[in-house]
């Protein structure tokens, strides 16, 4: 008789393009979004959690085939019913498309303007690589149902507060400004923008925008083939050109040139570039009101400027666009210096309710990379990677486990971050192991000798650490590590060693 084949166990294995996060890693996260809310609640924003699962049709930027949804999205049909084919559901790609479903949804009951931001995970199925996740971390602010640029410029300066309450300092990052408008008055008098037949020359245009894009990768000659002939790369893979003739071409490089040492004559030499074009001069102008309405509130060039070269990638944007760049140096895998770059990005998206509506619904938003901003401010060194553990209170007689309870708690009621040894007590330098593996800064022990004699050992294990580094004998003897107080004096003492090394009323503390 053939015996009963096993079943297979299943591999402890992450799927492609995903990742386990731990300890410090959510708790800084979270301290982040955190601080971003309270800058975006500062505005007026309220919160908004939407549905992480969208209809297809309601996100609208992919359709399913017969056969599997297109790849970009994780996406699955819903069971048939009688005679009704299920609904195609979808992961959400972003925050902005779940947003337009919702306005159109309960506009009736919304506010006009109606100001949201939303944090949360999205999915992208792309294929994944170095520091490219399948499921990551965005923070969005939007405005819905505002028409004036004040919308746009409002989001900028927030962005700009954003990345300083989070530890990016002044002069670590500028918010670029441009105008799609602008770029389309270009096109329009580079000859690859019909306003009356607007998808005429779509093909072309498209490798106009991503060429523009890729500006800091490849420099304006590597830009400037891209938009003519075709471009081959150092490893020999062509990438087919725009076509556009050298006249062509040199009206777009010009745009690409046009940023000047301030923003007014930027803004002069913009004008003189769409000149002839109506929808180009227009978003010259908003530029201009931009660029007031920033300088009005504080936010110089130094901080915000407006900048030819941004154009965003998505679709969707209608008008103003901007994107956040974080302009220290860092190095890379390979220990290339190059420039962090771009941690947020938004603009206005004018079109994407009317999707819902079959009405035009002005709107404008940015999204924050918040797992960028935070490998920023690792490489910066502004963020210990390894979180301060909680205060151990050690197991010296397992039958006394109330009164390693009882210190615990009242560690926590005054706002200490504590815990009992809850593994085998046996081998008391297995209980300092751990202490040391959770990083912790204090061990509590009590033995039978200090419970006769109403006394704890309290052992600093920051210091400890610091003198095995480096101390010599005598000055081990001179600079002790561990204390003995009276047991009333737990919490007193606790105290004073975090506030020693700046944790009490932080990491461990209140």
């Amino acid at each position: 008789m053939a015996k009963p084949k096993k079943t297979p166990r299943p591999k402890a294995q992450m799927p492609k393009g995903f990742r386990d996060y731990f300890g410090a890693e959510v708790t800084q996260r979270t301290e982040m979004l955190r601080a971003i809310a309270g800058v975006y609640h500062r505005y007026g924003f309220d919160v908004l959690e939407s549905s992480g699962v969208e209809t297809v049709e309601a996100l609208g930027k992919f359709l399913p085939d017969v056969d599997r949804p297109n790849e970009g999205v994780f996406a699955w049909q819903e069971d048939a019913e009688a005679d009704k084919p299920g609904d195609w559901l979808a992961l959400r790609y972003d925050l902005t498309a779940p947003l337009a479903r919702v306005y159109a949804q309960h506009q009736n009951d919304l506010p006009k303007p109606y100001r949201r931001y939303a944090m949360g995970p999205v999915w992208r199925n792309e294929k994944p690589g170095p520091g490219r996740f399948r499921q990551f971390y965005q923070c969005d602010a939007d405005t819905v149902g505002a028409s004036s640029v004040a919308a746009d410029a409002e989001i900028c300066a927030m962005l700009a507060d954003c990345l300083e309450e989070v530890g990016i300092a002044r002069g670590d990052y500028v918010v670029r400004v441009n105008n799609r408008k602008v770029l389309n008055g270009v096109m329009e008098v580079a000859g690859v923008l019909d306003p009356e037949n607007p998808s005429t020359f779509a093909q072309e245009r498209g490798i106009v925008l991503r060429a523009i894009d890729k500006l800091d990768r490849l420099g304006f000659d590597g830009v400037r083939a891209l938009l003519t002939d075709g471009r081959k790369d150092e490893s020999g893979d062509f990438t087919e050109g725009a076509g556009l003739s050298d006249a062509q071409a040199g009206v777009i490089m010009g745009f690409m040139k046009a940023k000047r040492p301030n923003g007014p004559e930027t803004v002069s030499r913009l004008r003189e570039l769409v000149a002839g074009s109506p929808i180009g001069t227009h978003g010259v102008s908003e530029l201009e009101t931009i660029a007031g309405l920033l300088a009005a509130g504080g936010y110089g060039s130094d901080r915000i400027e407006i900048d030819p070269s941004v154009v965003r990638g998505l679709g969707y944007y209608t008008g103003p666009v901007f994107e956040a760049e974080l302009t220290f140096e860092i190095q890379d895998e390979k220990g290339r210096t190059r420039n962090f770059g771009s941690v947020a990005g938004g603009g206005r998206y004018d079109d994407l309710v009317k999707r819902f509506t079959g009405q035009e619904v002005p709107a404008t938003g940015v999204s924050i990379g918040v797992d960028r901003l935070l490998a920023a401010l690792h490489a910066k060194g502004r963020m210990e990677r390894k979180e301060t553990g909680p205060v151990v209170v050690t197991v010296m007689d397992r039958d006394r486990m109330a009164d390693y309870q009882a210190m615990v708690a009242e560690l926590r009621q005054a706002g200490i971050r504590a815990e009992v040894y809850l593994g085998n007590p046996k081998n008391f330098g297995n209980q300092l192991k751990y202490a040391d593996t959770r990083n912790s800064p204090i061990a509590v022990i009590e033995g039978g000798d200090e419970k006769e004699k109403g006394v704890i050992q309290i052992k600093d294990l920051i210091l400890g650490a610091k003198i095995a580094e480096s101390a010599t004998l005598e000055e081990w003897k001179d600079r002790p590590s561990q204390y003995e107080v009276p047991r009333a004096q737990l919490v007193e003492k606790t105290q004073e060693i975090l506030a020693q090394h700046g944790l009490f009323g932080g990491d461990t503390g209140q």
